[in-house]
């Protein structure tokens, strides 16, 4: 099941390899959608790595639901899973540097503004973490200014440069706006 609200978005699913790249593509679309594109990287890495804990480690089942919210000047994205037992975070010094396992919450701290766990009712937790929106404004605000130039008149059209035909003005909307 997908549900968009305005700015919260729901996704439940089993978390399997195949299912994994389908959830990272739709939180890229929303992201899109919420015109968050430079959270996208981030927030993909993020919900892949939650997921692949759920994939590697989560008992009985692999269900899970991701949600991406986006609340003022912060994202979260966060993935409930049923089983109980609280994540470990490795000291990167005990990994063994060929190992291919035990460095993706440290990734996830280290990307992200904050992170966390929390129990979810009698069996489950979530999982979360959050990425700031504020390196996102200046680039819609840029993008706005230059929508935001004002359009030439008729009057203001002059001759051609090549001698045959009138400049042209650009096209114009009759609807308010």
């Amino acid at each position: 099941m997908i549900s968009y609200p305005n700015r919260h978005c729901t996704v439940e699913l089993q978390a399997l390899p195949s299912r994994i790249g389908q959830v990272r593509r739709i939180v890229s679309a929303q992201l899109r959608y919420w015109h968050l594109d430079a959270l996208i990287d981030r927030a993909s890495l993020g919900v892949t790595e939650l997921l692949s804990n759920v994939h590697r480690h989560a008992q009985p089942d692999k269900t899970c639901t991701v949600e991406i919210e986006l609340l003022l000047d912060r994202l979260t994205v966060s993935v409930h899973d049923h089983d109980p037992r609280m994540p470990v975070v490795e000291d990167p010094q005990d990994i063994a540097p060929l190992a291919t396992c035990g460095r993706g919450l440290a990734m996830v701290a280290a990307m992200s503004e904050s992170w966390g766990v929390r129990p979810d009712g009698e069996s489950g937790k979530v999982v979360w973490f959050t990425l700031p929106t504020s390196l996102v404004a200046p680039t819609r605000l840029a993008r706005r200014a230059v929508q935001e130039k004002p359009a030439r008149r008729f009057a203001e059209v002059g001759p051609s440069t090549d001698g045959l035909r009138p400049d042209h003005a650009p096209a114009r909307s009759a609807v308010a706006g």
